[in-house]
């Protein structure tokens, strides 16, 4: 999948293994490199639901983002940008026809 991001914060941070661990931790640094690396080697979205992290769509207020987990309470939050939105004939995210997302947020958005 393509992988861009929502802010150059993010973007700054996450192509930096030196300033993510400053910033998160080693653990925690660890995992945003691994969740990033898988969504970018992904054909997409579906495939995510495969891989550690339990990728999983949000609600409320934040509907239509999704997010996979990294240390608790932390998550990589993002949302699909396809245009057209793949969509299910029933209605919902189409999770096949995703192959681009933007990384929104890391951390807890409780």
């Amino acid at each position: 999948m393509e992988v861009t991001f929502a802010r150059s914060k993010e973007q700054k941070l996450c192509n930096s293994a030196s300033k993510l661990k400053g910033e998160y931790g080693p653990r925690m640094a660890a995992l945003i490199q691994e969740r990033l690396a898988s969504m970018a080697a992904a054909e997409n979205l579906e495939v995510m639901r495969t891989l550690p992290g339990r990728c999983h769509q949000l609600t409320a207020d934040l509907q239509g983002y999704l997010a996979i987990d990294l240390v608790h309470p932390d998550r990589l939050v993002f949302k699909p940008i396809d245009d057209p939105l793949p969509q299910l004939e029933g209605g919902g995210l189409d999770w096949r026809g995703v192959r681009s997302v933007e990384i929104w947020r890391i951390g807890d958005y409780h």
